[in-house]
């Protein structure tokens, strides 16, 4: 018995290391983009490599980022208004979509369901010339408006609520049609609140999508001051090419909300995606 348990503890220790050793080599790159961030240009490329620079030169390469040539601050605001309005419709419409494909009972739900699901084996570029068509028709071209309405529908995510939702017991809506409750008083004052932490998983990688998506406002966006941080760090790209202290400032300072949003919630996203995809 000693001995299992130790042979156990062992190979959690061996287990934990060699994770610990992964997770250092995959930080690499993250670590070397803020050291970099912090140093005067020439010595960016210096090797050996100075993590810890001895001359920092953080207040030049701030000020040339958000008070430089390029808007950087307009990027972030447009990124932020496009993420947080799609993030809330796409919780509304895959929510509802998903208690509507497993809590009411009508004629060819289970058929309605395999549909979306082949829907997701056609690639995303396939469509893009038939959306771009059907955002010129609509006149919504070039507008963010035309990024929202592209983004806003997820099969992943109705699939994702939909797994969850068949977890939740039945007895729960029967006790809401008791006492005289539809469909959508149910749906907003027990769903929903039941639904909560993968409600939480979907619009943290929602908006984490949603802010680096580049391919929708590339196609999309035309005029600069519509740009998103994505599209924004090809101007820095281009007026910055040479100076790679500027650039990993903006980079820095382009994934600093994920980062933030990541961290505080990472235990939901994980509870949350573990949860939706066992259930049902």
């Amino acid at each position: 018995m000693y001995i299992q348990l130790l042979r156990k503890n062992l190979s959690k220790v061996v287990v934990t290391f060699i994770m610990g050793a992964l997770s250092i080599v995959f930080l690499v790159p993250l670590i070397w983009m803020i050291s970099a961030a912090f140093k005067y240009e020439k010595d960016v490329m210096r090797f050996p490599i100075q993590w810890i620079p001895e001359k920092v030169n953080l207040a030049y390469n701030f000020k040339m980022v958000w008070m430089g040539r390029v808007p950087f601050y307009d990027f972030y605001f447009n990124s932020f208004k496009i993420a947080i309005i799609t993030t809330l419709i796409t919780l509304i419409i895959s929510s509802m979509a998903g208690y509507a494909l497993t809590k009411i009972r009508f004629k060819g739900r289970n058929l309605v369901f395999m549909a979306l699901l082949s829907f997701m084996i056609i690639p995303d570029q396939a469509t893009l010339i038939p959306r771009f068509l059907l955002i010129r028709w609509f006149g919504l071209y070039n507008t963010h408006e035309a990024i929202i309405f592209m983004s806003m529908f997820s099969i992943y995510f109705t699939f994702l609520l939909r797994q969850f939702m068949n977890g939740i017991s039945d007895e729960y809506l029967e006790a809401a049609r008791i006492d005289g409750a539809g469909h959508l008083r149910t749906f907003a004052s027990i769903m929903v609140p039941l639904c909560k932490p993968v409600l939480a998983t979907v619009a943290i990688i929602k908006f984490i999508w949603t802010w680096n998506d580049y391919q929708n406002p590339l196609i999309f966006l035309l005029d600069k001051d519509l740009y998103t941080i994505p599209l924004g760090m090809t101007l820095f790209r281009d007026d910055y090419t040479n100076n790679y202290a500027i650039m990993m400032m903006a980079s820095v300072s382009a994934i600093i909300p994920l980062v933030i949003v990541f961290i505080a919630l990472q235990k939901q996203v994980i509870n949350g995606i573990a949860l939706g995809g066992v259930k049902g």
